[in-house]
C-alpha cells in the first residue's frame, strides 16, 4: 500500500512539473511572485471570508472557556462542596492548561494525518463532550475531567485556526484574516463573562453557562464539513486535482494556475517525507523553531481591532517592535507607580495609565502578531507540526506564569516584578529587530525560499 502510494505521488510530481513548465512558457513574465496575474489584479477577498469566519469559531470557543470560569466559580464550588478549598478551586481553573499542552503538542501530527478540516471537527469533539460533562457534574473530579476534555480542544483550536486562516488566505488580505483569530478569542472572552455575569445570584446558572459553550462547538464541526481543506495539505498528499478545486473556490478560475505554479515550488522533492522532532529542533529547520518558540514565551512574559487595520499597512515586524516597546513603558509606568518616590495621589494615575497603556500595546501587536507570522514563517513541510511545538512553549510558560505571578508578587513586590517583566519586553523588543523577518504581502512560498534557501 505504502509503495502504491510512493509511486502515486511520484507520478504526480513529475506531471505538475511539466504542469508547472508549459504554464510558465504560455505565461512568461506576467505572473508576479505571489501568483497573481499583474493584468487581472487581487483575488477577491469574499471568497475566503466565510470560511475564515467558520475557523474563527475555533479561536471564540478558546476565548469563551478561558474566561468561562471566572464568573462561575464560586456558584461551582458551592453547589459541588468545594468551596474554601483553594486547591480545587485553583485546579477547576488551571486544569485546561494542561489539556491545552496535550492538545497543542498533538495538533501537527493530527493535521498532517487527517487535514485541516477533520482536525476542526476533532478539536470540536471534546470540546462538546468537555462542556456537556462540566454542566452536568455533580461533584469535583467530574468537573475536572469536563475541564480536561475542554483544554484538550482549546490546544488543538489556535494552531489549526492560524494555520487555516494562513494557508486559505490570498496574501494581500493574509495580515488582516489572522487578526480574526485574536478578535474572536476577545470575543469568546467578553461572551463568556456577559453570560456567566447572573451566575452569582441564578442558581444552577453556571450549568447553562457551559451547555451554551456547545452550540458553537457543533456549529464549527458542521460548518467545517462545507470548507476547502487547505490546498498546500492537498498537495503534500499528491492530490493535485483537489487542490486545484479548493484554489478555485478560494481564489477563482483565473488565479488556479498560478497559484499552483507557485506552490510546486516550494514543495520541492521528498516533501511527504515524515518531519521528526529532531529536526525541528536541531536539523535545518531549528532557527526558525527557536524564532516562534521565544516569540510565544516573550509574549506570555511581556505580559483588537488596530490590528486588523495595521496589520497589511505597517507590517508584522514593526507592530511587534512598536508592540513591545509600548509595554515597555507601560511596565515602566507600573513599576513607578509602586515606587516610594511617587506620592500617593499620583499612584494611582501612573498605575491605570500603565495597565491601559499596556493593553493597548499589548492588542496591537504582541498579541495577534506572533500566531500569524510563524505560520507564514515556517515551511510547508514543518508547519503544522512546528506551530504545535511553538505553541506548546506557549502553553508551558503561561501555565507557569498563571502559577507564581501571585506568589512573585506577595515575596518581591510589585516593583521589582514589574521591572521583570518590562525587561522581558525590552529583551523582546531587540529579539524581534534582529531575527523576525517581514512577511508583510509576500507569500508563504516567497517567504519561505527567503528563510530557507536550498540546502
Amino acid at each position: 500500500m505504502r509503495g502504491r502510494h510512493a509511486d502515486a505521488y511520484s507520478m504526480y510530481k513529475r506531471g505538475t512539473r511539466d504542469y508547472i513548465n508549459a504554464y510558465d512558457k504560455e505565461q512568461g513574465s506576467v505572473r508576479s511572485l505571489n501568483g497573481v496575474s499583474k493584468e487581472i489584479g487581487n483575488p477577491s477577498w469574499k471568497r475566503s471570508f466565510l470560511y475564515i469566519l467558520v475557523a474563527s469559531l475555533a479561536s471564540f470557543l478558546y476565548g469563551y472557556h478561558l474566561g468561562v470560569i471566572n464568573e462561575t466559580l464560586e456558584s461551582i464550588s458551592n453547589d459541588l462542596h468545594f468551596n474554601g478549598n483553594t486547591m480545587a478551586e485553583g485546579l477547576v481553573v488551571s486544569i485546561c492548561l494542561g489539556g491545552g499542552f496535550l492538545g497543542s503538542t498533538f495538533s501537527g501530527l493530527i493535521v498532517d494525518r487527517v487535514g485541516f478540516r477533520r482536525a476542526f471537527q476533532l478539536c470540536a469533539l471534546p470540546m462538546i463532550i468537555g462542556s456537556s460533562m462540566s454542566a452536568t457534574a455533580k461533584n469535583l473530579s467530574g468537573m475536572l475531567l469536563g475541564r480536561l476534555f475542554v483544554g484538550t480542544g482549546m490546544g488543538l483550536g489556535p494552531t489549526l485556526a492560524t494555520l487555516y486562516v494562513t494557508e486559505v488566505s490570498p496574501a494581500y488580505v493574509r495580515g488582516t484574516y489572522g487578526s480574526f483569530t485574536q478578535i474572536a478569542t476577545s470575543l469568546g472572552l467578553m461572551s463568556s463573562l456577559l453570560i456567566g455575569f447572573p451566575a452569582k445570584e441564578t442558581e444552577g446558572w453556571w450549568r447553562i453557562c457551559f451547555w451554551v459553550s456547545a452550540v458553537p462547538a457543533a456549529l464549527l464541526a458542521l460548518f467545517m464539513e462545507f470548507s476547502p481543506e487547505s490546498p498546500h495539505w492537498l498537495f503534500k498528499e499528491g492530490r493535485a486535482a483537489d487542490a486545484e478545486a479548493a484554489f478555485e473556490k478560494l481564489l477563482g478560475g483565473p488565479y488556479v494556475k498560478g497559484a499552483m505554479a507557485e506552490l510546486s515550488k516550494s514543495e520541492r522533492g521528498g516533501e511527504a517525507e515524515t518531519v521528526k522532532l529532531s529536526e525541528l529542533l536541531f536539523g535545518h529547520h531549528r532557527k526558525v523553531v527557536f524564532i516562534g518558540s521565544t516569540l510565544f514565551a516573550l509574549q506570555q512574559l511581556s505580559g483588537s481591532f488596530a490590528a486588523l487595520l495595521l496589520m497589511d499597512k505597517l507590517g508584522r515586524k514593526v507592530l511587534l517592535i512598536g508592540s513591545f516597546s509600548g509595554m515597555v513603558v507601560a511596565m515602566g509606568l507600573q513599576a513607578a507607580s509602586a515606587s516610594s518616590l511617587v506620592s500617593s495621589s499620583n499612584e494611582v494615575y501612573l498605575s491605570v495609565g500603565g495597565m491601559l497603556l499596556f493593553v493597548l500595546a499589548f492588542s496591537v501587536g504582541a498579541g495577534p502578531v506572533p500566531s500569524l507570522l510563524l505560520s507564514e514563517m515556517f515551511p510547508g513541510r514543518i508547519r503544522a507540526k512546528a506551530m504545535s511545538v511553538c505553541l506548546a512553549s506557549h502553553w508551558v510558560v503561561n501555565f507557569f506564569v498563571g502559577l507564581l505571578f501571585l506568589r512573585l508578587l506577595e515575596q518581591i513586590g510589585p516593583l521589582v516584578l514589574n521591572t521583570i517583566f518590562a525587561t522581558f519586553c525590552l529583551v523582546a523588543v531587540i529579539f524581534v529587530k534582529r531575527n523576525v523577518l517581514e512577511t508583510k504581502g509576500k507569500s508563504l512560498q516567497e517567504i519561505e525560499i527567503t528563510l530557507l534557501p536550498p540546502e
